[in-house]
């Protein structure tokens, strides 16, 4: 088992320590437009701020529908998985805004008839398809389908479900490269002796996954919750904890942002002084300055290598 809480800062990757960029409640679903603007939510708060270049925070949009991840198509919309946590209101449901217009339009809300369970965190494919993770966080009474699966939306609109279990136990963070040939799945089941894994499937051509493989297993720590890439294909997990929450999670991993190769190599950890390490988001007009939110922080800092986005599209 690797040894976490030694992980060195990962030099070859990252440039300086963090530094706090705002401080709002319980933060998720950082997303970087092509002007330096960040996006965020704050679920517990039923918000989505923006954060201006200039350090300037606003509101987006309040109530959110409980947001929890966001991010950028290729043609610059903001899409949003409205979940289910942190009290009542959730949307239960994908959405999309247009920056430019403010047009807000529902992509899905139900499969099969039934509501979504929390959808979580969400990315998009060269191709322009989306996928997004369905676990249940919360009060799990309110489910009305049994499975915590991956979607995947078409251009057309459709929607499939893709992964179930019992390949995944609780989906969580999701990551495909731009090339439309990889995903990589946070499973992250807290109970008792539950995966904190992360999975890499290929993809064929239509965006179907196979060939399910372990890249990390973080144990009995509290394992991955967001993910994204960069464009050498390595991994930026948000994981780790100080204080566990319960019998079901151990210390072992520190709160940070791990580094892990494709291969499944642990190259380090950038820390972060916080106890709940929620997602990332690369930005920048250059693609290295990555964004990580907290339970009440959105941190910052530089790395070496560009982020791996569907936009914006790095200089």
């Amino acid at each position: 088992m690797p040894d976490y809480r030694s992980a060195p800062f990962p030099t070859q990757f990252c440039e300086q320590p963090v530094t706090s960029a705002t401080f709002v409640a319980f933060l998720e679903g950082p997303a970087v437009d092509a002007d330096g603007t960040l996006y965020f939510s704050d679920i517990a708060a039923n918000r989505i701020y923006k954060l201006a270049p200039d350090g300037t925070r606003s509101v987006f949009r309040e109530p959110s529908g409980r947001t929890n991840g966001n991010t950028f198509d290729a043609q610059g919309r903001l899409l949003h998985c409205e979940g289910a946590e942190f009290g009542p209101g959730g949307g239960r449901r994908i959405t999309r805004s247009n920056i430019q217009t403010g047009a807000y339009e529902v992509l899905t809300e139900r499969f099969d008839g039934a509501r979504y369970n929390s959808p979580n965190d969400i990315c998009v494919d060269g191709a322009g398809r989306i996928y997004f993770t369905d676990p249940c966080y919360g009060d799990r009474s309110q489910m009305e389908m049994s499975i915590e699966g991956v979607y995947r939306i078409d251009l057309d609109g459709s929607v499939h479900r893709i992964l179930a279990q019992p390949d995944v136990q609780r989906p969580n963070g999701i990551a495909v490269t731009q090339d439309n040939r990889l995903m990589y799945v946070v499973d992250s089941c807290p109970v008792v002796g539950g995966n904190r894994k992360i999975w890499a499937f290929d993809l064929d051509r239509s965006g179907n996954p196979s060939n399910q493989r372990l890249v990390f297993d973080f144990g009995s720590a509290r394992g991955g919750d967001g993910m994204r890439l960069d464009v050498e294909g390595n991994l930026y997990i948000c994981a780790g904890i100080t204080a566990p929450r319960g019998p079901h999670e151990s210390a072992d991993a520190l709160p940070g942002v791990y580094v892990v190769r494709p291969s499944g190599e642990l190259v380090g950890r950038i820390p972060i002084p916080e106890d709940v390490i929620t997602n990332i988001a690369f930005g920048g007009r250059d693609g290295r300055t990555i964004y990580v939110t907290s339970g009440r922080y959105v941190y910052t800092t530089r790395v070496k290598i560009p982020g791996q986005v569907a936009y914006p599209r790095w200089s």
